[in-house]
């Protein structure tokens, strides 16, 4: 497997930040409770990754290794507070709803996590790729948990996407159940118990594949004894 594929195998499943590394959980399970929350703060966590990233790498010969972390902290500020600037300039209503967790992305671990343990250490399309697919896989993982606890919690998909999408998206509310709501789910508890059953679904398909790829092991009462000598009529 290629650099690039396996960069992409690990930020998106076997590495996963949210599933496997398990950082940056604060927001994931504070604003997942819809699937457009968690898709604006998807969107939002991606771009800051992939241009951290990006910038960490094309600076890694020019900053002393003594301000290295604060200098990686600043450039993560920077597109955090550009990303804050565009949803308020272009979704307002829901940078309202996501309010305090939009600026705290500078304190996900996850982004200078891997600014720190592959950015500063690689060339740029690698480290672009891995920011990509990192943010990729947080992302998925967010809207995942949204769309479950959205479902569970109020019997509804994709609802109140307006926010991030404008009136095109006033149509795309699914009402799957009517008057229904279990607070469980809609508050954070919910939160930890779905992205648990996630944590534990991934395990199961991981440990299933491992078992599957192992060659089967021959037991003393299925092996048969051949006779070699002799004549064979």
């Amino acid at each position: 497997m290629s650099q690039l594929g396996q960069l992409s195998r690990e930020g998106l499943w076997s590495n996963n930040p949210a599933l496997v590394q398990l950082l940056g959980l604060c927001p994931l399970l504070a604003v997942s409770a819809s699937v457009v929350n968690a898709l604006g703060l998807a969107i939002a966590t991606l771009v800051v990754m992939v241009g951290a990233s990006t910038t960490v790498s094309l600076i890694r010969h020019q900053v002393p290794s003594a301000v290295r972390l604060p200098a990686f902290v600043m450039i993560i500020a920077a597109f955090v507070t550009c990303a804050e600037l565009l949803m308020a300039a272009y979704a307002y209503p829901l940078y309202q709803v996501l309010g305090i967790f939009i600026p705290l992305i500078v304190t996900n671990c996850a982004i200078l996590g891997r600014a720190e343990a592959f950015a500063s250490r690689q060339p740029v399309l690698p480290a672009a790729v891995d920011g990509l697919m990192m943010g990729l896989g947080f992302g998925a993982v967010l809207v995942v948990l949204g769309a479950l606890r959205e479902l569970l919690g109020q019997g509804t998909l994709f609802r109140e996407m307006a926010l991030l999408f404008g009136p095109l998206a006033d149509g795309w509310r699914l009402t799957l159940v009517d008057d229904y709501q279990f607070l469980f789910f809609v508050l954070p508890p919910g939160a930890f118990f779905v992205a648990g059953l996630l944590i534990a679904l991934k395990n199961c398909i991981d440990q299933r594949r491992e078992a599957s790829s192992q060659p089967k092991t021959v037991t003393p009462r299925e092996q048969r004894r051949v006779r070699v000598t002799g004549t064979i009529k």
